[in-house]
């Protein structure tokens, strides 16, 4: 047994640190501890964050062909006023539903008339300060020669990777001042990224939050025309959270900075989820903006909107695929990274994000660890071929065949002694003595039997 074991035991020591080290490897993870909570988060919701245009376009027509130098102004404008602005918002469900607020797509919403009114008063100011007169004078005159001649109103939702949609109001609130900031807009698409809903109940003050949008004065002419794709996003803590509009709605003021375009912007917390869209900012002071005191719709309100549009705020394949991705390239795993890179650039080919990172992953892959965790498959199959062995080894070392003992006989008793042979009943004995049993002793067995029968009948 000692000379099996010197070889057995070693053998199953090996075969255990093979076992013990493919459960190490399967158990080491991608980390991206590198990466800090804000890049991160950065990263998640640009994807999500929608620039949107709402707007009215009025056609004008001028009625006096005696004054050529107002029809000339008129014609640089191309006979038409565009009423209504930018805002920003978040896409919350795969399949195309965003929230923004109700004053970014107001001008879409009013009424003709309303519409009509706001695009002559934009007129009228452009003609008095051009012949510098005052503005009622320019109002009464172009209110004399000058009708429009139609409405279109639109909703562009123009998307990170720079595809721009139709978008419907599916359910609206009112404008700031009149009620609750909401508006929730759908667009067609599927697989689209998305953002989650909070809960702005659990909201506390001094929470760490950003606000993610296209403010206007990230805008420049400095800048490329594809800049203004780019979402920008600010850090910031809550200030505020049990204050109200004169209306009585409820806000959540943040001391993150934000600007026109940002309106409808998603404020993230720490878990990436939407507690608020941004709304209104706090009042300027000697005519200046003041950064630091802004205001948001707290998601529970918006929640209700959502509720009535009838979208659902789910999230998609090409979430689970890019965040995936995200986690792998950030732990220096980069050609399983671009594994699902590739799988989200298949499901929804206008990511705005998914080009950049397919191309840094192709030129990092010399550089790429190993990602044992998929090699289970293999592990496993060597881990129980392993442990087998182990078992194996270790019968053959321990466990020996036993020889039968007869037991001793009892001193001073005497030993039986062994019975006799036994004989098969009807076994022929060798009636010719030639030393062997065979047909001869079978005929002269029957001889003898049939005499001894013959005997038998005759007396």
């Amino acid at each position: 047994m000692m000379k099996r074991a010197l070889f057995t035991i070693p053998l199953c020591l090996i075969l255990i640190g093979v076992i013990v080290t493919s459960f190490v490897l399967m158990g080491i993870k991608p980390s991206s501890s590198n990466i800090s909570q804000a890049q991160k988060l950065a990263e998640y919701t640009k994807p999500a964050v929608v620039r949107i245009l709402g707007y009215s376009v009025v056609g004008w027509q001028f009625n006096n062909p005696n004054d050529p130098e107002v029809d000339a102004i008129l014609s640089q404008l191309n006979y038409q006023s565009v009423v209504g602005g930018s805002g920003s918002g978040a896409i919350i469900s795969s399949d195309g539903y965003v929230v923004t607020n109700a004053h970014v797509v107001e001008a879409a919403q009013m009424e003709d008339e309303d519409i009509a009114n706001a695009a002559f008063d934009q007129l009228v100011t452009i003609i008095a300060d051009y012949f510098q007169v005052d503005y009622d004078t320019a109002y009464e005159y172009m209110l004399t020669y000058t009708q429009y001649t139609g409405i279109q109103k639109v909703i562009k939702v123009i998307l990170p990777g720079g595809e721009t949609l139709d978008g419907e109001v599916k359910s609206y609130g009112a404008p700031v001042n009149e009620g609750k900031d909401v508006a929730v807009l759908k667009i067609e698409g599927k697989n689209l990224p998305t953002l989650k809903l909070g809960n702005s109940e659990t909201i506390q003050n001094q929470d760490n939050i950003w606000v993610s949008g296209y403010p206007a004065a990230a805008d420049s002419d400095l800048l490329s025309p594809d800049s203004s794709l780019v979402s920008s996003m600010n850090a910031g803590q809550i200030s505020a959270t049990d204050k109200k509009t004169e209306q009585g709605s409820p806000v959540i003021q943040i001391n993150a900075a934000a600007t026109h375009g940002n309106s409808g912007g998603p404020v993230i917390n720490e878990k990436g989820e939407i507690i608020g869209l941004l709304t209104f900012r706090g009042d300027t002071v000697n005519g200046q903006e003041v950064q630091g005191f802004n205001f948001s719709v707290p998601v529970n309100t918006v929640k209700e909107f959502t509720n009535q549009a009838g979208a659902k705020n789910s999230s998609s394949s090409t979430d689970k695929l890019y965040k995936e991705g995200l986690e792998l390239y950030w732990g220096g795993y980069y050609n399983n990274a671009l594994e699902k890179f590739e799988a989200v650039q298949r499901l929804y080919p206008n990511h705005s994000e998914i080009k950049k990172f397919i191309t840094n992953s192709e030129q990092r892959a010399g550089d790429s660890k190993t990602l044992w965790t998929e090699y289970k498959t293999i592990f496993y199959i060597v881990d129980g071929v392993a442990a087998l062995l182990i078992i194996l080894l270790l019968i053959f070392t321990f466990v020996r065949k036993r020889k039968p003992v007869t037991a001793p006989a009892a001193a001073g008793l005497p030993q039986a002694p062994p019975a006799p042979p036994t004989i098969p009943e009807n076994t022929i004995p060798d009636l010719n003595g030639d030393g062997k049993i065979d047909v001869q002793d079978i005929i002269l067995a029957l001889q003898e039997q049939q005499k001894k029968q013959q005997k038998k009948d005759d007396e």
